[in-house]
């Protein structure tokens, strides 16, 4: 009898789907997450918290708003610097367009900067700096400049080759295809990634604060550990609130300048 392909792929996919579920039961129980006892009392700690923080403290809000207005300033200057820095680092970091030896010195240099998180870097500006905005938009930026040459190299490797060979086949340089192909057929990409950077750096610029990277994080890290519940509910609703925000000037500006199929 004929074994039916289908039908010993399904196969394929349902033991692999199980065993999944296994490996991610196993996790869990390791981690502690099958632990009845000490999930219902992390349960009983978070109604106790939630009951501290309420009603939010609006007496710090002059001080928070001041704060809040300098984590956008960090979000917005950090991601266009490492914007500026990435796309130059993308386009040698793609193969069709740079030198080999160039493409892996790029990538290897692009790796390791992204290897390393934005609180991390934080850090390593606040030693180096010292403590503030400065030290955090900086981090921004270099984690950025990890994070979107990266992207954008493998969106630049992702054009067509056919359309490339055919206008190198009428003599045009490297530069002529970075400006006449790779950047038009990218752009859409370039950009959203760039928005989506963007977002990620409001939300990770509030948190640079716990190592005294500036920001509002500054704030929120202080009322936390002096048990200021109320002032910390304040802060989660600032930030809440520019989050949201956020998200819909980050569709208003996809719907408007962004191509759609």
């Amino acid at each position: 009898m004929k074994k039916n392909p289908r039908y010993e792929l399904l196969n394929y996919d349902l033991l692999f789907g199980v065993g999944l579920l296994m490996v991610l039961a196993l996790a869990l129980a390791q981690l502690g997450l099958f632990d009845a006892q000490r999930l219902l009392k992390g349960a009983s700690n978070f109604i106790v918290f939630a009951q501290g923080t309420f009603p939010p403290d609006a007496d710090i809000l002059p001080l928070a708003a001041g704060a809040l207005v300098e984590t956008i300033q960090m979000a917005f200057a950090g991601t266009l610097l490492g914007f500026v820095l990435a796309l130059p680092l993308g386009l040698l970091g793609t193969r069709t367009l740079a030198p080999a030896p160039v493409v892996y010195t790029v990538r290897f240099i692009v790796g390791v900067i992204r290897t390393i998180p934005s609180l991390l870097w934080a850090v390593i500006f606040v030693i180096v700096i010292g403590l503030g905005a400065p030290a955090g938009t900086l981090a921004l930026a270099v984690y950025t400049l990890g994070y979107l040459a990266k992207l954008y190299a493998e969106f630049f490797e992702g054009v067509d080759p056919e359309i490339l060979e055919a206008v190198r086949g009428v003599g045009a340089r490297r530069w002529h295809l970075a400006r006449f192909v790779v950047w038009p057929e990218s752009a859409n990409n370039v950009l959203s990634q760039l928005l989506f950077m963007f977002e990620y750096n409001i939300r990770a610029s509030a948190i640079l604060g716990f190592v005294g990277a500036g920001g509002i994080g500054l704030y929120l890290n202080v009322y936390i550990n002096t048990l200021a519940y109320p002032r910390v509910a304040t802060i989660l609703l600032l930030i809440l609130a520019l989050v949201l925000a956020m998200d819909v000037v980050s569709t208003t500006v996809r719907k408007r300048y962004l191509l759609t199929t």
